[in-house]
């Protein structure tokens, strides 16, 4: 049996899809900590990662991997989480470290 988060996640991914010129940036979050990564779903390629239990330091993380790589553009999937909290947060931080989206 599915839960609602799974039901978000299933209906915003097929929606949205990231490519080598604007990846998606997928969050998840667990009890300890929170992720963030940057994929390239045309390649089925995972571009650059970030972990930790602070979201505003995982937000300037990922921002500062992507613009390494000289991506400047991103598509958000929030990943069936409310905008709200530590997402809204790690959206925030990247923002402010350089992303759009």
């Amino acid at each position: 049996m599915q839960n609602a988060r799974d039901r978000k996640r299933k209906k915003i991914r097929a929606k949205i899809s990231g490519t080598s010129a604007r990846p998606r940036l997928s969050i998840f979050k667990s009890n300890t900590a929170i992720y963030a990564q940057l994929v390239d779903d045309d390649s089925a390629v995972t571009l650059a990662s970030a972990k930790g239990p602070d979201a505003t330091k995982v937000g300037a993380e990922i921002a500062k991997a992507a613009i390494a790589k000289k991506i400047a553009k991103v598509v958000f999937d929030r990943g069936g989480y409310i905008y709200a909290g530590k997402v809204e947060a790690l959206a925030e931080s990247a923002r402010k470290a350089g992303l759009k989206f």
